[in-house]
């Protein structure tokens, strides 16, 4: 099985020297970025660093970066990383043994025993407790499998032609949780492993919370009425 990495960005400078140089370029068959306009010099410094880089033009958002690397790769099965400081880049070579296992979908967990999220120090963690609500409502909704702890985290693999099959539509941010309700649906196998999530390195977050969350409050209505 060969696996491919894809890079995700949006003027992601700080991160990209902080965390491209940690990336284990031999657990994966196959590099490159997908770039949403950036510019703060994010794409000549990965091109430096040798990785192709892939703009995404007039189609604007995370989930059509998701849907551009899975039509760009070569690989078998595509893993898709953030390099904002948040995901674990040691974690990269923990997807290889899973995808090869047969499972249709790897996530890297924040929720799950052993892993870390980013507000578990805070008093207040609403956006965990927001992303366990909409995680449980999937798991209630549409999952016949092994219960998911983690339906939206971004850093996770999914084999290509699954994804080509699930035909992911949703916008921005929700793309993940789109994929992980339609696996869901369809029985496919999910695992997951424990991770830590680190704070962000420089910028600002692209996802605001209030609007986002009504984002996907829609989406799991559609895929409700989708059953």
């Amino acid at each position: 099985m060969t696996i491919g990495l894809v890079i995700l960005t949006r003027n992601e400078i700080e991160g990209c020297r902080a965390i491209i140089p940690r990336i284990p370029r031999a657990a994966v068959d196959e590099i490159f970025a997908v770039d949403g306009g950036s510019t703060d010099g994010t794409v000549a410094y990965l091109e430096a660093q040798g990785i192709p880089v892939v703009a995404q033009g007039e189609e604007k958002g995370r989930g059509a970066a998701f849907r551009i690397a899975f039509r760009r790769t070569r690989a078998d099965a595509l893993i898709c990383f953030s390099p904002d400081g948040n995901e674990e880049p040691d974690d990269i070579p923990r997807f290889r043994p899973l995808l090869e296992a047969g499972n249709d979908i790897v996530i890297a967990s924040r929720m799950m025993k052993g892993a870390r999220n980013e507000e578990d120090a805070q008093r207040l963690r609403w956006r965990k407790w927001a992303n366990l609500a909409f995680g449980w409502c999937a798991n209630r909704f549409f999952n016949r499998g092994p219960f998911v702890t983690d339906t939206i985290n971004g850093f996770r693999a999914i084999r290509v032609p699954v994804f080509n099959t699930l035909q992911p539509d949703g916008p921005g941010y929700t793309i993940e949780y789109q994929t992980s309700i339609r696996a869901m649906k369809r029985g496919l196998k999910i695992a997951e492993f424990p991770t830590h999530e680190h704070p962000r390195i420089g910028g600002e977050s692209m996802a605001k919370s209030i609007p986002t969350g009504v984002i996907f409050l829609r989406l799991l209505w559609r895929e409700l009425r989708r059953r």
